[in-house]
C-alpha cells in the first residue's frame, strides 16, 4: 500500500488507525474526480490554528513534473477516501475544478484570508468557521 512506508521526516511512532491518518501521509495522495479519472494530488493540508479544524486540502495539478502547478484549495468536506484507489474522491470533474478559485504561489499566505468565502461558496459547502 502507498501509505505504509516510513520516509525521512515522518514520525515512525505516529500510527494510523482505521479512522485516522497522519497529515504527512495525506500529502501526495491522489485525488480522483466524479468520472474516476485522476485530477492531481494533495499538496498540503491547511489547519485552523486555534480550533484545529481542517480548513482546506490543497490540490495541485496543471504543471509538468510539479513545475508550474496551480493550487486549488478544496473544503475538506468535499473529499471522500476510497480504499480501493488508495486516494480521495471528489464529486466534481477536473474541468469543474479548473473553474474554481486557485492560486499559483504556494507560499502566498494572504490568499487564504482574502478568498475563504469564495472557495466555500464555489463548492457549495458551509465554511469551516461556521
Amino acid at each position: 500500500m502507498l501509505h505504509q512506508e516510513t520516509t525521512r521526516g515522518q514520525d515512525p511512532y505516529a500510527k494510523d488507525t482505521r479512522a485516522l491518518i497522519a497529515s504527512d501521509k495525506v500529502e501526495g495522495t491522489s485525488v480522483y474526480g466524479a468520472d474516476g479519472k485522476k485530477i492531481g494530488s494533495i499538496q498540503r493540508i491547511m489547519l485552523e490554528k486555534r480550533g484545529g479544524r481542517v480548513a482546506y486540502a490543497v490540490l495541485s495539478f496543471g504543471g509538468f513534473l510539479g513545475i508550474g502547478d496551480d493550487y486549488y484549495p478544496l473544503p475538506w468536506e468535499k473529499l471522500r477516501y476510497d480504499e480501493q484507489l488508495d486516494g480521495y474522491r471528489i464529486d466534481l470533474t477536473k474541468d469543474q475544478i479548473t473553474g474554481a478559485p486557485k492560486y499559483s504561489d504556494l507560499d502566498d499566505d494572504t490568499w487564504y484570508r482574502e478568498k475563504d468565502r469564495t472557495i466555500y461558496d464555489y463548492y457549495g459547502v458551509p465554511p469551516y468557521w461556521m
